[in-house]
């Protein structure tokens, strides 16, 4: 070797520390150089202070300042399970301990106490491996008890995810008023309005003299603009303990004012929370119903798209084979109008209305228009569905207007069209219905917007040079209407133009999902990415309809071709 130089070598021995600890536990066994004496329940275990001190922050503290446990040489720990604390010793003397059904609440509260965060982070995460719908809730108030975040934020996420079956649990009637109402009230809760209802009244009900008096701030929690109308007067309003509550009365008829009222868009005594859908039905979905594919005969295919995985899936399809039928989506429900049904028989123009529900992937019939119509336009507005003109049984053009009620499942024959038109761009904004266009019995051009004042219901019409279109979609952002090609020279957003370099947008059906538009039809002039996406995926559909729907509510609705 030469002289100076130096050679060095790290030897790191890889059992050392588990040896160390396993002669330390030997020790500690064999009551050799112990110091201080552990008690619980009449149970000694003899340890050395320096050992506990090096493995908890509690011991540290007990053992390395003038408190008197320091100098003595038995510590009582009260409070604590005698053979807990043995397990846990020995963790500390071993680096194992076993965690089962049995011990894993005592030693998450003990490993809590004595400050062993990584025990207790394991003990959290066993319990998180085994949160049920039934114990959720109970974990929520034992993580709250203990500050275990981890297993708090598990809890509650399944207790939210998983109401309909959490609010069959005994141990929603065990929660205190307090946290049932931030359960109830969390926007994040993935349940029907209805089933929030159902589960508060049987918290009411489960100690009738002593939660009464709660039913007023409860009540707030459901958010009465997102339940059926049919469930909302028919079970709510008749329910004795609702009726029995002057606020909840009130609450009902601010409801009933904003679900009825042609009047005003706005109830002022609504909180505005009541406005707010939870956050778990703000998924949309773009559905396709019927139509023609390439030149194949009508189909009966239903098929939903979601934009934010971009897939397609088939749905229950439709009971019959449909042309040129209107399709709107309404409290959750999707309801496909009249239409010309095809088969080998001679073909009648149908007045059927059949409803479509996503949670039952089924159809049913559930009406009959007044007039059998196909070519027609349909839109929901509140809690009803109006149709407006069409083709009717003799082949004539229609200039009649009906509503269907969907709280109480019938139709009512409303103020007729002042013009006659085919497949005219149709969307609602406060109050009124505006037809744009559209197209005479002889297949010309209409250059007319005709105006639809509900609460009224009169009719109004405007001229204009601008409006040259047919079978051209609308559709309401804020506070504008866009109205995308058609069959027109003319693509127009209100009164000025959109994409003008742009020609022959022709048959387009236009959707909106979280403020974007979507565009689906014959030609795609524009473009987009998720256009070419959507053609490629389902080739090219001719007079289908199509809704724009949620899993619990409908933001916007689309209008079809």
């Amino acid at each position: 070797m030469e002289e100076g130089s130096t050679e060095e070598f790290l030897f790191k021995d890889q059992d050392f520390s588990s040896e160390l600890l396993r002669q330390l536990n030997a020790l500690r066994q064999s009551r050799m150089l112990t110091d201080v004496t552990l008690c619980s329940g009449g149970f000694e275990i003899p340890c050395h202070r320096n050992v506990l001190a090096s493995s908890s922050p509690y011991f540290k503290a007990m053992f390395c300042n003038n408190f008197r446990e320091s100098h003595q040489p038995k510590v009582i720990l009260k409070g604590i399970d005698a053979d807990i604390l043995d397990q846990i010793i020995l963790y500390v003397y071993t680096g194992e301990i076993i965690i089962s059904t049995e011990n894993v609440l005592c030693l998450l509260e003990t490993a809590s106490m004595l400050q062993y965060t990584k025990l207790f982070e394991a003990c959290s995460t066993f319990l998180q491996d085994k949160l049920t719908p039934g114990n959720c809730l109970s974990m929520i108030r034992l993580a709250k008890a203990l500050n275990c975040q981890s297993l708090n934020k598990k809890a509650k996420a399944m207790a939210l995810k998983c109401f309909p079956m959490v609010a069959s649990s005994e141990d929603l009637k065990d929660l205190c008023p307090t946290e049932l109402l931030d359960y109830l009230g969390d926007d994040e809760l993935c349940g029907e309005e209805e089933q929030v209802f159902e589960a508060l009244m049987v918290w009411i009900r489960h100690d009738l003299q002593a939660r009464q008096g709660y039913i007023q701030e409860l009540f707030k929690k459901v958010r009465l603009q997102y339940v059926h109308p049919t469930f909302l007067f028919h079970f709510i309003a008749n329910d004795s303990l609702v009726q029995s509550s002057p606020t909840c009365r009130s609450i009902l008829e601010s409801a009933r004012r904003q679900m009825f009222s042609l009047y005003s868009s706005n109830t002022p005594d609504i909180k505005p929370m009541m406005h707010v859908p939870r956050r778990y039905s703000n998924q949309e979905f773009l559905i396709i119903i019927g139509g023609r594919k390439d030149s194949q005969q009508t189909t009966r295919d239903v098929l939903l798209y979601d934009d934010k995985t971009n897939q397609w899936l088939s749905l229950a399809k439709l009971p019959m084979r449909l042309y040129k039928a209107s399709a709107v989506s309404l409290h959750s429900n999707i309801f496909v109008l009249g239409g010309m049904p095809i088969s080998n028989k001679k073909s009648l123009v149908s007045g059927n209305i059949y409803i479509y529900s996503l949670k039952l992937n089924q159809w049913r019939l559930i009406e009959h228009m007044l007039v059998p119509r196909y070519s027609h336009r349909s839109l929901a507005y509140k809690n009803y569905i109006l149709s407006f003109g069409g083709i009717g049984e003799n082949q004539e053009i229609l200039n009649s207007v009906e509503r269907y009620d969907s709280v109480y499942n019938t139709c009512e024959r409303m103020a007729n069209m002042p013009v006659a038109v085919l497949h005219p761009a149709v969307a609602a904004k406060d109050q009124r219905v505006y037809l744009f266009g559209g197209e005479d019995i002889m297949q010309n051009p209409v250059r007319l917007i005709q105006v639809y004042h509900v609460s009224r219901n009169m009719w109004f019409r405007m001229e204009t040079r601008v409006v040259k279109n047919v079978c051209a979609p609308a559709v309401v952002i804020g506070d504008q209407i866009i109205i995308v090609g058609g069959i027109s020279t003319v693509p127009f957003l209100c009164s000025y133009q959109l994409w003008t370099d742009e020609k022959h947008l022709a048959e387009y059906l236009s959707w909106v999902i979280s403020f974007s538009q979507y565009l689906l039809g014959d030609e795609f002039p524009l473009h987009a990415r998720k256009q070419r996406a959507l053609k490629n995926a389902v080739a090219v559909h001719h007079h289908f309809s199509t809704v724009c729907a949620e899993k619990s509510i409908l933001v916007i609705t689309v209008m079809l071709l």
